[in-house]
């Protein structure tokens, strides 16, 4: 069957990178897959064995999601979003899907659901209409106001055959972030983690006995790189390696090593071989993103995580809090980030017993590939 992933990331890459592992796991089980990409090109992304198709791209102004920016740095207008639409509604008709899954619409991406909106319309309106499902992580951003829900859930009810919601129901449910009625939990297919597999332990055993740092792209983790440095002061008997990431990530690198001086850090760009560095280090400290948080809980890292919590943002604290009950897992918010309290979490986490993650579903991919061969079988 034709498989049509749609996704527009508008701040860090995760939602694409997620969407192009569910992209594999169709093309591994010998569909055609095309993504539809919305955001800005992200080339480090491997979408091998699949169509990667690049609308007009689209970024926020940084967390101010209702604010979208051209990859000039200007403001999106009326033709650029016309311009945009009518290029998605293109490929839906040249590609001709059996199966069309939309990433976090109708629950978010509420700035382009003129857009999403059209292309569910024009897929039901078909003769033959394909498969149509949402695909969700585990935790959503609340909606601000109950009318927003109840247009989610009319949308889903009237477009939507399904939602995925990418996690595991023992570890995290839709409830934890989203009202479901019981209208809506009808719809619900929970299909486990969507992850990679289990990267294993480094060939090379690189990583061993470190407490590992990282921190995403850009700006917004130089407040955990500079509290890691004044931390390592402290524990000297660990070697730190912190890991940056983003277009300028070789110059911030060589500043923040300038900034350790004769700590035991080694600072260096973000490296591919990450998940398995975290298999035999010390500890790992790191935002709570949805692929970070399941690259901890694959590896059983003893974790420090400090949510992204800038402008609205709730959905990374809202997964620490569900994690933090979890040996080998503590959480230090943002306001309360200093050397003292990161070297307390990871003595804390360092001393816990070993955690085991052998329970949870991480086989969220191969799963969403059964649910979807499962209805565009009853079609």
């Amino acid at each position: 069957m034709k498989v049509m992933i749609v996704v527009t990331h508008l701040l860090g890459t995760g939602h694409l990178s997620r969407a192009l592992t569910l992209g594999r796991a169709f093309a591994s089980a010998g569909h055609r897959v095309c993504v539809v990409s919305g955001g800005m090109p992200a080339p480090q992304l491997d979408h091998t064995g699949m169509d990667l198709c690049q609308l007009p791209p689209l970024r926020s102004d940084g967390v101010d999601f209702t604010r979208l920016l051209t990859d000039d740095g200007t403001p999106a207008d009326a033709s650029f979003f016309a311009a945009r639409q009518a290029a998605l509604l293109e490929e839906f008709r040249g590609f001709c899907p059996d199966v069309l899954i939309t990433e976090l619409y109708p629950f978010g991406r509420r700035s382009l659901k003129e857009e999403f909106l059209s292309l569910v319309q024009t897929a039901k309106a078909k003769q033959v209409p394909p498969v149509v499902l949402s695909s969700i992580r585990d935790i959503l951003a609340p909606p601000s106001k109950p009318a927003k829900a109840e247009e989610a859930e009319e949308v889903v009810e009237r477009y939507f055959d399904s939602v995925l919601v990418h996690s595991d129901p023992s570890a995290t449910r839709l409830e934890v972030s989203w009202p479901v009625t019981p209208q809506l939990a009808g719809k619900l297919r929970y299909t486990g983690y969507v992850a990679p597999p289990a990267a294993g332990r480094h060939p090379a055993d690189e990583g061993k006995g470190e407490i590992i740092v990282s921190a995403g792209g850009g700006p917004v983790g130089q407040p955990i790189f500079h509290a890691a440095i004044e931390t390592a002061r402290k524990m000297t008997n660990r070697r730190w390696r912190l890991l940056v990431g983003g277009a300028d990530a070789s110059a911030r690198a060589n500043e923040l090593q300038a900034l350790a001086g004769h700590a035991p850090v080694l600072v260096e760009p973000a490296r591919p071989d990450y998940r398995a560095l975290l298999y035999q280090a010390a500890a790992s400290v790191s935002m709570c993103g949805y692929n970070t948080a399941l690259d901890l809980m694959q590896a059983g890292t003893p974790s420090v995580i400090v949510p992204f919590d800038d402008g609205k943002e709730v959905e990374q604290g809202l997964r620490a809090r569900a994690l933090s009950g979890i040996p080998g897992f503590a959480v230090v918010e943002s306001v309360d980030l200093t050397a003292e309290n990161m070297e307390r979490a990871l003595l804390k986490v360092m001393r816990d017993p070993p955690r085991d993650s052998g329970g949870l579903q991480f086989n969220g991919a191969a799963e969403s590939v059964r649910i979807a061969e499962e209805l565009e079988a009853l079609r």
